[in-house]
Parts: structure tokens; C-alpha cells; sequence
């Protein structure tokens, strides 16, 4: 397999420290490997099968997206309603447009609400999420938002009535990892030590470790299991997968959509979709050939600071879809 051979130069060249790999098909078939380290420093440590890696921004597709469309279904909400249906406190005696914002433009990144914020820094816990609701977040052009996924998790903890860190999840997903079988991430200089077991997402850490944009972790086979379950009609209603495909300018809900200069290759079908995670993971689903793929790395291990990855996901993506076609 082309694949393969692309990873192991990747691994032995530094490109990341280890590599988790697996494609699955429509019919159920899969084929996965795992290379180099879970960990280089403080001490090397050999990436195994059942090892879990930090999921990052794959959070959100892979777990809120799904858990939104799941409370549709439920008829718990719908996908047009003003967020400030449902948490009525924010922004509390004042009138902003943000109380309009509908639940499906937040999940499309359509909303206009800033990418990012160090929320870190104003405080943790629940008095952080109290902020989040009552900060006059301003609205501009459309963007990719993590404030709009944490806003979405906050949702989700109040129509379910409990906080995310106990939503039932599939195997081999999980907000809790056993340390000694996850995949090292940074060393973090405010937490003073080699992440590992623990959410590497300053803002999903100060909220408690689970967040709607980040803070779930998974295993290779328990994210082949969520693609499986895509590609089969199994992970939702044929209703609630056939919205989440439906465009919504340049993204689905949640998932991007193949254009120019994506992650995913440029030979993929135009109906594939994917998602990428600032650990250095990264997940592609193509519906219309019936295949989709998983690349887990642990790339800002021991730091962020590293070229970007995208060159060897497209290669990737590329050899893939030449090798299944």
C-alpha cells in the first residue's frame, strides 16, 4: 500500500512521532496500522493498537454535531431555533443579535462569531461557561468558530440536563482516557508538563475537559467505527444524515466540504467531506465511492511549533483514493 509507505517516511524523516492509519469501506472491510511513538520524551513510549488519541476539533463533528442531530431527532429542538430559546440567561436584560443566531448556522460556521477567544484566562469551570453566555460576542463575516461549538455544548448540557463528560459514547470514544494508553500530545508550559490522558485544548481544559469543539479522545477503531456507521446509514436517521450533507455555502453542517486546496486530496469525489484536529488528526469520508479514512498523529508532540501537515494528508488522500478506484 502506497499509504503505508508515504507514513513510515513520514515517521522516520520526524514529520510526527507516530501515526495511527485505517480506511474502511461500505461493506464493512477495513485495514489500519500503527507506527512509531505514542510518546518520544520524557521517554519513548511504541504506539499500539487501543492507544487514544487527542481528537482536538474532531470533537465536532464526531460528537456534537452528532449529538445535536440526535436531540432533532428527539424532537428536543430543531435546527432553526434562536439559541436564546433554550438558554434563555444569555445575555441577560440585553438586546444582541447573537440571542437570534440559529442552532444550524452555529453548527455550519455560519454565524459570524469570532474563531477563537483564550477564554483560558478569564476563569474556569462553571463560572467560565457563565461568561461565555454573557459576553456580547461580536458578529461579523461568516468563519470556521470554535465559540460557536462551545456555545453548542452548552446547549446540548442543558437540553440533556447533564455535562458532557457524561453523554454516553461508543467504544473506543471517551472524554476520560486511561493515561498510560493515550498518545502524548505538548508539553505545556502553563500546565508544566508533557500532556498525555489530558485535553490539550487550553479552553476545553478550563471548562472542565469536555467542550463542544474539543475534548474527546478515541481510539483508531473507535473513529473507524463512527466512519463505518456514516458510510453504512447507521451513525444517524437517513433524514439527519441527509441534512448534515446538504451544503451550507462552503461547509456542511460541521464537515467541510471537498474544494480547492482542502486536506483530503484533490482526486476524491466532489460529494466527500472531512474534518481536520490541531493534535495532528484527521478524518475523510467519501459517500460516493464507499470508502472512508482516518489519520491519527500525534504531530504537536512534544510542540506545536512544527511544519504544517497538510502536504502529507493530500498525498495521502491521494494514494488512497488511486489505490480504492
Amino acid at each position: 500500500m502506497r499509504v503505508k509507505a508515504l507514513l513510515e517516511e513520514a515517521v522516520q524523516k520526524g514529520v510526527v512521532p507516530g501515526v495511527a492509519f485505517g480506511v474502511v469501506f461500505a461493506d464493512g472491510r477495513r485495514e489500519a496500522f500503527h507506527l512509531g511513538l505514542a510518546q518520544r520524551e520524557p521517554e519513548p513510549v511504541p504506539l499500539e493498537a487501543g492507544f487514544y488519541f487527542d481528537l482536538a476539533s474532531l470533537t465536532k463533528p464526531l460528537f456534537t454535531l452528532k449529538e445535536v442531530l440526535k436531540a432533532v431527532e428527539e424532537g428536543l429542538l430543531d435546527l432553526d431555533d434562536p439559541l436564546a430559546q433554550h438558554l434563555p440567561e444569555m445575555l441577560w436584560l440585553k438586546d444582541h443579535p447573537l440571542k437570534g443566531v440559529s442552532v444550524r448556522a452555529l453548527l455550519a460556521h455560519a454565524a459570524g462569531l469570532p474563531a477563537w477567544e483564550a477564554l483560558y484566562t478569564w476563569g474556569q469551570g462553571e463560572a467560565l461557561k457563565a461568561r461565555l453566555l454573557q459576553h456580547p460576542w461580536p458578529l461579523g463575516e461568516p468563519a470556521y468558530s470554535d465559540i460557536g461549538y462551545m456555545l453548542l455544548g452548552l446547549l446540548l448540557e442543558r437540553v440533556r440536563g447533564r455535562p458532557l463528560r457524561d453523554f454516553p459514547l461508543p467504544a473506543g470514544l471517551t472524554f476520560a482516557p486511561p493515561q498510560e494508553r493515550s498518545v502524548a500530545t505538548e508539553r505545556c508550559p502553563w500546565r508544566g508538563r508533557v500532556l498525555r490522558g489530558e485535553v490539550h485544548d487550553e479552553n476545553a481544559y478550563a471548562l472542565g475537559g469536555a467542550a463542544g469543539h474539543a475534548g474527546l479522545f478515541g481510539t483508531l477503531e473507535g473513529v473507524l467505527g463512527e466512519l463505518g456507521a456514516i458510510l453504512q446509514g447507521t451513525w444517524l436517521s437517513r433524514a439527519a444524515l441527509e441534512e448534515m450533507q446538504r451544503p451550507h455555502g462552503e461547509r456542511l453542517l460541521s464537515w467541510e466540504r471537498k474544494r480547492p486546496g482542502w486536506q483530503g486530496g484533490s482526486l476524491v469525489s466532489e460529494r466527500a467531506f472531512g474534518h481536520t484536529g490541531f493534535t495532528g488528526v484527521g478524518v475523510w469520508v467519501d459517500p460516493e465511492r464507499g470508502y472512508a479514512w482516518a489519520l491519527l498523529t500525534n504531530a504537536v508532540h512534544p510542540t506545536r511549533h512544527r511544519p504544517s501537515l497538510a502536504p502529507l494528508r493530500r498525498a495521502v488522500g491521494n494514494a488512497l483514493a488511486a489505490e480504492v478506484i
